[in-house]
């Protein structure tokens, strides 16, 4: 760091050294200054930013020296003394400071960036803090920021800072921290409409007015996000109508360009994707405008919706429908694209912008559904074709060389983004909740079932092999059924293609997407449940609705589709994947899986499975354990007793067979490392894995006892396979998807099953783990898979403390074995034996972990709050190992982690409360504590999110320990030197306590005090603040 000669004199006074700072015009070169010296300057900038009032000086520096690294001294000094000293500050003085710096920075157009930053964040932190200030005057400052804005023409001003393209940047990023204005900075509504309607004038006077430039783009996505998000839609909607007509319309330019530029990025290759970034921004806006049926009739944004749909489906379709791979003069890139393995697939990656693309297509359903069915229609049959064609030729010349298959890559893209965009227009994303279809799709159909025949609708349904323009009468079919059936025009062509040796010239990305998109509909639209709707389209109710044939035909083409994709791609995992996920689709509701279980093909499945036959034999573990989730998922729809029972035999015991079989072979010790006997035992696991994973409340009795033999079982595998990590962690996993899954479900007697099951898995792990040391600090992560599975086995064990769904063992009855004995092993046992365990091996190295971490401190924050009379019983070992463990958390992790121990603090300290033993070390301990959170509190920076989770802590821990605490402050105050700083934290300690006099562990006083806390930290947090 270059050093600027800063001096003071020796007769100044200590502390007041700063009014006399001699500044030197010019830096001492690099080369010229050794290590002392450095450091000697970095501690005389320290000092000085630490000095107290330091503004004169500041303002002296900023307006005299001509060295950019002591301007940005001075301007840190200002924010950082801002911050610390304000409520020692006259209102007067703070405003004047205010106006100095922006206009400083105003009248400054050649500062270097970051100096002008950092005045600039300096400006922002007083205008923050004054936010938090009751008495600031809002008026002044949105006068302040309404002059700001309105001096001067915007477009003139705007292309005088573009020529400077950081200037550009900050101007911005101010106007896009003042396209968000809110709150009482506005007198009232009127002066809020007024702010905005200037605002879009020139802002739209300023973007129709120059040519976009690459840096520029977010800012402007920014800018108008914010005034969409921000404001409230009664004020945008208050602006004149001319003028929101001007501004909807360039939201609706913007998006379509900033979305031409983000394809154009894609074609480049880009590091920097900018456009990407604005466009995504802009969707996100259309999103909040076109759901916002309160202030905009139906149909306002049609027009908009059509222009920006269109658009996103050119960008994404070759030449000559499309502009895809057209570089910027509008020549088609050659090059082949390398998808790396690593990358993430399209609908993950870009499933904001399609979600938003998919609303937006169903504004306009009148247009985009018909041109989505067209577009599809096209390429099917030019697929067709094309394969056609190259079967011929190889027909023709079987030894021909290779083909160019150009045309054939193009056709699978287009068809690849036409799938994504009609998934997502047709269906939305739900997590968790029941999807429903789309209100504008069932609309839309209703609007124009009058106009349907529903016999040709079927017809075309039930023809995928057929081009739908064959069939008599095609026009007078529901558009939303004939877009379904489209995709399934494609899929045909693609099982056609395998039946004809072509498999070697399909996209296995095309079977993902399709199949992909048929879990999407079949989630939504199949069997479709009436009562959840005011109103429902008769196409859908006779096509797809319940007791129907076309319901019928469906699963049993799905289910089709699922067999054929198992026994020809199982090579390819991910498309594997997507397909067996379909298959838990058909099968996870009961009404569905009851038409499943009438195809002959499903049986045949589940024989094939259960025998390990191929080619399910070669399907990836993941693979076989989701389809293990599905055959039992589909044992537990209707049928009678006799032919499930015969279901079980077929699925179930071949597997409890084949691995009695195994393991109970008198030679088993000898042979179990053979490849054969490992693969038999990992199938058996990860099969097991898959049954747990297909609990639900009405199967949890038979599933539970099936896998409870199993677990025993497994425990004994635990000591045949210590030495090999991968099935030990497999076996472990078992344990974690059956505590996952089925605990919540369990009353007392089986949980307590589980628990000693648990507790004797533990029990063999420490036993193969005695004194085994973990000290590679160099491992990978996943070396330590063993530990990550426990700590998760514990926490999963924990879990029925916050969630259970069994008051009794009722959901049992008639599943039950045997009475249970009168042994009794609780989760607490368990799992504080699991952190016996565990600890000792959780050294700071692997803390440096980020799952083993995280999972680390989640599960002992849990056993704090949940058993916090246990921790106190611990052996002293055990007990240091804990509390270190917190403390560490608290000092040294992640924000994250830091709020995991305050959280696990209190609830320790409300223990001491009850036991009101003194002399505990359990007490000692949380003394301790108390001295952490006051300085994290008071004297350190930290996350303001974890103010709540310290506040808490530090309020139970202030309540156990008063007198400490009383000395902490005594303390604190008799280290200020300065009279009016010492008065005003006396009266700011005493304030903070005052509703809680004395404290007690009383919900009440506990709010107020965190009320207080906020105002607390307000005022005096800064002042003492040391970085």
């Amino acid at each position: 760091m270059p050093v600027h000669k800063l001096t003071r004199t020796d007769a100044c006074p200590e502390g007041a050294w700063t009014n006399t700072v001699i500044l030197s015009p010019e830096l001492a070169p690099p080369s010229m200054v050794n290590n002392e010296q450095r450091q000697h300057a970095e501690h005389i900038f320290l000092s000085f930013r630490k000095s107290k009032s330091p503004f004169a000086v500041c303002k002296h520096i900023l307006e005299t020296s001509k060295v950019d690294y002591v301007l940005f001294q001075a301007a840190t000094a200002i924010m950082e003394a801002v911050v610390r000293e304000w409520i020692l500050l006259e209102k007067t003085s703070i405003e004047s400071l205010r106006t100095f710096l922006l206009t400083y920075v105003l009248q400054r157009p050649n500062l270097q960036k970051y100096v002008r930053e950092q005045i600039l964040l300096a400006v922002a932190v007083i205008v923050k803090r004054g936010s938090l200030d009751k008495s600031i005057d809002c008026k002044s400052i949105f006068h302040e920021v309404s002059q700001l804005i309105s001096s001067g023409n915007p477009t003139v001003v705007h292309r005088k800072i573009r020529e400077d393209t950081d200037m550009a940047q900050d101007s911005l990023q101010c106007l896009a921290q003042l396209a968000s204005l809110h709150g009482p900075v506005f007198p009232d509504e009127g002066s809020q409409v007024d702010y905005l309607a200037h605002f879009i004038e020139g802002l739209l006077n300023t973007i129709n007015g120059i040519e976009i430039e690459d840096s520029e783009a977010v800012g402007i996505s920014s800018i108008i996000s914010n005034l969409i998000t921000v404001f409230p839609r009664n004020i945008l909607t208050a602006i004149p109508n001319e003028l929101f007509s001007s501004f909807v319309n360039c939201l609706a330019h913007l998006t379509c360009s900033f979305g031409r530029s983000a394809a154009l990025e894609e074609v480049l290759d880009k590091d920097d994707m900018v456009y990407m970034e604005a466009y995504d921004k802009l969707l996100e806006s259309w999103l909040t405008l076109v759901q916002d049926d309160k202030h905009f009739h139906k149909g306002f944004f049609t027009q908009h919706a059509v222009q920006v749909f269109n658009s996103y489906i050119q960008c994404h379709l070759a030449a000559p429908d499309g502009t895809r791979n057209l570089t910027a003069n509008g020549v088609a890139s050659r090059e082949e694209e390398e998808i790396s393995e690593l990358q993430e697939d399209d609908r993950d990656q870009f499933c904001d912008q399609l979600a938003s693309v998919g609303m937006l297509g169903r504004i306009a359903a009148e247009h985009c559904i018909p041109l989505l069915t067209s577009l599809l229609e096209d390429r099917v049959t030019r697929l067709h074709g094309q394969l056609q064609r190259h079967q011929q030729q190889l027909l023709a010349s079987p030894a021909s060389g290779s083909i160019d298959n150009k045309v054939l890559d193009d056709l699978y893209e287009d068809i690849h983004w036409l799938i994504l965009v009609t998934g997502y227009l047709l269906a939305n994303d739900t997590q968790g909740e029941t999807p429903l279809i789309p209100p504008e799709v069932m609309e839309y159909s209703i609007k124009h079932s009058a106009e349907v025949d529903i016999n040709t609708t079927l017809q075309i349904l039930g023809s995928p092999g057929e081009k739908a323009s064959s069939i008599p009468g095609y026009n007078r079919t529901d558009s939303v059924i004939r877009l379904l059936s489209a995709i399934l025009r494609v899929s045909e062509v693609e099982s056609r293609a395998i039946r004809a040796n072509l498999t070697h010239l399909l996209s296995p990305q095309m079977g993902k997407d399709i199949v992909w998109f048929l879990k999407r509909w079949a989630k939504t639209y199949l069997l479709v449940d009436e009562k959840l709707y005011d109103q429902i389209s008769l196409p859908f109710s006779t096509a797809f609705g319940a007791d129907t044939e076309g319901s019928q035909w469906i699963v049993g083409y799905l289910l089709e589709k699922v067999i054929s994709n198992l026994a020809v791609w199982s090579s390819e995992q991910d498309l594997a994947n997507d397909t067996v996920q379909l298959l838990v689709t058909l099968v996870e509701r009961r009404e569905r899986a009851n038409l499943v279980i009438q195809c002959e093909n499903w049986w045949n499945l589940a024989k094939q499975f259960a025998r390990r036959s191929p080619p399910l034999h070669y399907l990836s573990s993941s693979v076989q354990r989701t389809l293990m989730k599905a055959l039992v998922l589909g044992g537990f729809a209707h049928m009678d007793t006799e032919t499930k029972q015969q279901y079980w035999t077929e699925v179930l015991q071949p597997l409890q067979q084949r691995f009695l079989n195994v393991i109970n072979q008198e030679n088993f010790q000898q042979i179990c490392q053979e490849e054969e006997v490992k693969q038999e035992i990992t199938a058996t696991l990860e099969a097991l894995c898959g049954i747990a994973e297909a609990t639900q409340i009405d199967n949890v009795a038979i599933l539970f006892n099936f896998l409870m033999d199993f677990l025993n079982n497994c425990i004994g595998l635990m000591e045949v396979y210590k030495n090999t990590p991968e099935t030990v962690n497999l076996i472990i996993e078992v344990f974690v998807e059956v505590a996952h899954k089925q605990i919540c479900y369990l009353g007392e007697a089986k949980a307590m099953n589980l628990y000693e099951a648990c507790l004797t898995l533990l029990q063999v792990y420490s036993k193969n783990n005695l004194g085994r040391q973990r000290i590679d600090v160099t491992a990978e992560e996943d070396q330590y898979q063993d530990l990550l599975l426990i700590m998760e086995l514990l926490t999963n064990l924990l879990s029925k403390e916050f969630i259970d769904f069994s008051d009794t063992d009722e959901v049992f009855r008639g599943h039950e074995p045997g009475q249970a004995t009168n042994r009794s092993v609780s989760a607490a046992d368990v799992v504080l034996y699991g952190v016996n365990l565990v600890l000792p091996l959780m050294s700071q190295d692997l803390l440096k972990f980020p799952s083993l971490c995280n999972q680390y401190y989640k599960l002992i924050t849990f056993i704090c709050e949940i058993f916090p009379e246990k921790i106190p019983q611990l052996p002293e070992d055990l007990f240091k190992s804990l509390m270190y463990s917190l403390e560490l958390g608290m000092s040294s992790m992640s924000s994250e982690v830091c709020q995991l121990c305050l959280e696990a603090v209190t609830p320790l300290a409300e223990q001491c409360a009850k036991a009101q033993e003194t002399d505990s070390t359990l007490f000692l301990a949380t003394r301790h504590f108390l001295k952490m959170v006051f300085d994290m509190l008071v004297l350190q920076k930290h996350n303001t999110e974890m103010t709540t989770a310290a506040g808490e802590a530090f309020y139970t821990l202030v309540c156990l320990h008063q007198a400490e605490y009383s000395e902490l402050v005594e303390t604190l105050l008799s280290t200020q030197q300065d009279p009016v700083i010492y008065q005003r934290l006396a009266d700011a300690f005493n304030k903070l306590t005052a509703s809680s006099t004395p404290p007690t562990l009383d919900r009440k006083q506990k709010m107020a005090f965190l009320k207080s806390l906020e105002e607390f930290m307000a005022n005096v947090g800064g002042l003492l603040c040391v970085k």
